[in-house]
């Protein structure tokens, strides 16, 4: 038996918005320790790493592990009926065919049940070596998304530098160049602060089209963690609420790569 509930149904909508676009399907791994996904964007391209750990559910039991292959089309369609205050429950027994939805609305006898149906997935789980950063960054969520929407309009790439002075983003194209530097603010912890934690300068180029998949998942939280080091790929990660995170994983664009756009 599987069952998980969360009293803020909205929690899970924004986590199905922050990968909708990147994920047809995905294996949902569900042990008593939580729920993890890992898979690669359609195109090969990225990695989505989400976990959501058991102890941020209102109610939480996984009797044996279960890997379920669920349709995030689906499965954000059914989202989209709950209300804003709507609880959820996820349900499934042992080697299920389908899952089940529950929104019940606070204050009012009202429950929506919503049953789909699990897809048969071949999906290894990839492992993700563990990697100390040359640079690590941690900034509001917000200026992250808007300074990809404002310099996506200038090139197909990103550049992202970072120095001890700060980071740098920028991007050039046939209608011009665009830059964007941010200082380190001195008060770190707060939601709009920049904070960088570097062993060495890193100058790396990044795909707009996915950096703009990712920040679908800043309605999440306040501030944006950015791992970077040279030659490997970047990870974007952010925290979904006190429950959990999403992590996205992009490799640099090589230079010969760039010569040949």
């Amino acid at each position: 038996m599987f069952e998980a509930r969360l009293t803020q149904s909205a929690i899970l909508k924004k986590v199905l918005d922050a990968i909708k676009d990147l994920l047809t399907e995905a294996t949902f791994e569900c042990t008593d320790s939580g729920i993890q996904v890992q898979a690669m964007d359609n195109a090969h391209v990225s990695l989505v790493s989400m976990n959501l750990r058991s102890d941020g559910f209102d109610k939480y039991r996984c009797d044996r592990n279960l890997s379920m292959g669920m349709s995030i089309a689906v499965m954000s369609k059914i989202l989209k009926c709950a209300t804003t205050n709507d609880t959820v429950t996820m349900r499934a027994v042992d080697n299920p065919d389908t899952i089940e939805f529950m929104f019940d609305t606070p204050g009012k006898d009202v429950q929506a049940q919503y049953e789909m149906k699990l897809i048969n997935m071949d999906q290894e789980h990839l492992g993700i070596p563990e990697t100390v950063y040359s640079c690590v960054v941690k900034m509001p969520s917000q200026e992250f998304a808007r300074i990809v929407r404002d310099l996506s309009q200038f090139g197909e790439n990103i550049t992202i530098a970072c120095t001890k002075e700060g980071i740098k983003f920028s991007a050039a194209g046939d209608t011009g160049t665009a830059n964007v530097k941010l200082a380190q603010t001195a008060d770190s912890g707060e939601s709009d602060s920049v904070t960088i934690e570097m062993q060495e300068s890193v100058k790396l180029s990044f795909s707009c089209r996915y950096l703009n998949f990712f920040i679908k998942a800043t309605p999440l939280c306040e501030q944006v963690q950015l791992s970077l080091s040279n030659d490997v790929p970047l990870v974007c990660e952010f925290n979904i609420g006190e429950i959990g995170h999403i992590k996205y994983y992009l490799a640099p664009k090589i230079e010969d790569e760039e010569e040949d756009a």
